[in-house]
């Protein structure tokens, strides 16, 4: 199908059906004095509840999330919707981000307005982008892939067309962290010819060298990273097990209930962010509910699930990545990569290290994100064609 303007309105029925819900939890038991240690605190996770059920307005998130220009196209039998905001400068230059777990394209919400609208912000015109920012299949208001096989690289070659073919570029540039790293890094590998540039927040976890049986080939950053990884994935691993082995399973609880999808989420919000332990340093109850109600409303937390079962199964290797790539690593973030693995498997042409922030890089630290993509892309302003389509 064309190109087709997109509104969100979740109907009354869902919401009725939600509001049901939070008034008939069934909570568990949570030992004495355990805190967070086993997982979401029972107490935190109660009054967020309450504040749900007696304070959040949906209508009101709607409405705010309905000022972004949005689309949806059908491609590859799957409907991609996306936000679609055209930038005011003389040359934009089109920039697509792609978001990950267990966050939407809400990821880069706040980042939007200052990449499009540089001068609002105290930037230069000569830096505004046309922003696109898809939400990946099976997330939020893309369709749910009704066959497997839906990975990282099927992501990138779904994004290829929506950006020449649906949009009419010749040549773009890409950004992502988390699930959006990845796909950026295949859009990359399969398609480098299209790219002038990526940035990326990270690299994910280096699976080949945190299993390298031979560590007499590893320099001490190398081991050290082993070391964290390996540690990483025993105590915090277990959402990534689930999601990559048995994602079907998991999807009847949280897709039934709204408190234990709640739970799911807020538990890798409050571990992979730079709040100390405390989500209020980082996020309101507004914000963290909107992005909770995105898989609610669209039901796409099993589909969301289903990305680390094909990246397990069916994600073809990556190669040595020829295009000019940006790495900016914030310093609360989860397993930062050693610079020379990643110089040797990268073309690494910038390297920043963020002094605070966590994985929700966008969501938590939009100013320091949008000008180290400001100052990334701005060396291939000068090499572009003078107009694009757009």
């Amino acid at each position: 199908m064309a190109l087709e303007p997109f509104h969100i309105h979740v109907s009354e029925e869902i919401l009725d059906d939600l509001k049901n819900r939070l008034h008939r939890v069934r909570w568990p038991d949570q030992p004495h004095n355990t805190g967070w240690d086993r997982g979401t605190e029972r107490s935190y996770l109660q009054s967020l509840v309450s504040y749900w059920k007696d304070q959040y307005d949906w209508r009101a998130q709607e409405a705010k999330l309905n000022r972004f220009s949005q689309f949806r196209t059908r491609i590859d039998e799957i409907d991609i919707h996306f936000v679609y905001e055209r930038g005011k400068g003389p040359n934009p230059l089109p920039l697509i981000l792609t978001h990950g777990w267990p966050d939407s394209y809400l990821r880069y919400e706040k980042i939007i307005p200052l990449l499009t609208d540089p001068v609002s912000y105290g930037g230069r015109a000569e830096d505004a982008f046309d922003v696109i920012v898809p939400s990946v299949p099976g997330f939020g208001f893309s369709s749910r892939p009704a066959r497997p096989g839906i990975n990282n690289s099927r992501v990138s070659d779904i994004w290829v067309k929506l950006m020449t073919e649906e949009l009419g570029y010749e040549k773009f540039a890409a950004a992502g962290g988390d699930i959006g790293s990845g796909v950026t890094r295949y859009l990359a590998a399969n398609h480098p010819e299209l790219l002038y540039g990526i940035h990326l927040t990270d690299i994910g976890i280096i699976r080949a060298l945190m299993n390298a049986a031979d560590e007499s080939g590893l320099s001490e950053e190398e081991r050290r990273y082993q070391q964290a990884a390996t540690a990483w994935v025993a105590q915090e691993g277990g959402y990534m097990s689930i999601q990559s082995t048995r994602p079907q399973t998991l999807a009847y609880g949280l897709s039934d209930s709204p408190v234990g999808l709640a739970s799911w989420i807020l538990e890798k919000l409050r571990a992979w962010s730079d709040c100390n332990g405390d989500l209020r340093q980082r996020f309101t109850e507004d914000e963290l509910l909107t992005h909770i109600m995105i898989y609610w409303v669209t039901n796409t937390v099993g589909s969301a699930a289903e990305m680390y079962y094909e990246n397990a199964h069916t994600l073809p290797p990556l190669g040595y990545i020829t295009v000019p790539t940006a790495l900016a690593l914030f310093k609360a973030d989860i397993l930062p990569p050693p610079r020379e693995w990643a110089t040797r498997h990268l073309n690494v042409t910038r390297w920043t290290s963020m002094p605070r922030g966590g994985h929700f890089t966008a969501m938590e630290e939009p100013e320091l994100m949008a000008e180290d993509i400001r100052a990334f892309f701005r060396t291939f302003r000068t090499i572009r064609p003078a107009q694009f389509h757009g």
